[in-house]
């Protein structure tokens, strides 16, 4: 499985938000440190205020922030919301797609296992556990310096 880039942006704007808890980001802020772009970030930024994950402060001196404790964000919740619910494959679908070995196939039954035991297994562990090392993290995502 492969997850998609808005998947691996909206980690990474968790993981900057927890590394920071004290104070608001921008998405700018944000977008320098990863080296990503400014309009990927507003997407992911949106979606994580609509499910709530996140805070948005408007105005002068606003920002976003974590809705909660990064010790209370489980990574296969932020990961489901952040996939969709499209099926992997067709015959996942609920109309059962176009496929002619379905009624036959095993594959259904392997996949949705397999996906079950993927999202449980990032269900294990919290935002806080990938910020475990905050300060090589921080050193790492600071801008580099002008010389």
């Amino acid at each position: 499985m492969r997850l998609t880039s808005f998947s691996d942006y909206t980690l990474r704007v968790l993981m900057f938000l927890a590394l920071h808890p004290e104070r608001l980001a921008t998405i700018p802020e944000i977008a320098t440190a990863y080296g990503i772009s400014e309009n990927h970030l507003m997407k992911v930024v949106q979606q994580l205020v609509h499910a709530g994950t996140i805070e948005s402060v408007r105005g002068k001196g606003g920002g976003i922030r974590l809705a909660r404790p990064a010790a209370e964000i489980r990574l296969g919740q932020v990961v489901k919301a952040s996939e969709g619910s499209a099926p992997i494959v067709e015959c996942l679908s609920h109309d059962g797609g176009q496929c002619k070995i379905a009624p036959a196939c095993r594959l259904t039954r392997v996949l949705m296992n397999a996906f079950a035991a993927f999202y449980a297994t990032l269900d294990e562990c919290t935002l806080a556990d990938l910020v475990s090392a905050p300060h090589l993290l921080n050193q790492l995502l600071q801008p580099p310096l002008d010389r």
